[in-house]
């Protein structure tokens, strides 16, 4: 079991090169299982960049999401009371951007690893990544 971070679901759902090898053969293993997991945190976050202009999809951002959540290898994990205080709770050394905090949460919660490029994520001791 794995969770995405934006930016690594963006580029998986898109193919964008960017995406390491490594994460690419991670993400496609764990989507034979079902194992892929979105914190639903980064459905707003797609939305925002989208509103803001600094990501265009292929298709409207309702229908780009809607599209993926059909599918039964990716699951969305909605932000509840215990990974919102979490987050406000993590040990030092995190960035104070919600997102990251709410993504870090989760996995940290859900005991998996978050596939992320963000250095500061993957510097940061308590969550383990994958890049």
């Amino acid at each position: 079991m794995i969770l995405l971070d934006t930016h690594a679901f963006i580029w998986w759902h898109e193919g964008n090169p960017r995406l390491s090898a490594r994460a690419k053969l991670v993400i496609e293993h764990e989507q034979q299982a079902g194992q892929v997991m979105v914190s639903s945190l980064t459905c707003w976050e797609i939305a925002l960049l989208v509103e803001r202009r600094k990501l265009f999809l292929s298709e409207e951002v309702q229908i780009w999401i809607g599209t993926i959540e059909t599918q039964r290898h990716v699951r969305f994990i909605p932000v509840d009371n215990q990974i919102a205080i979490t987050s406000v709770q993590l040990p030092a050394g995190l960035s104070k951007d919600p997102a990251d905090r709410i993504i870090v949460a989760t996995a940290m919660l859900l005991n998996i690893p978050v596939v992320t490029v963000d250095r500061t994520i993957r510097a940061y001791p308590h969550v383990q990544t994958i890049w």
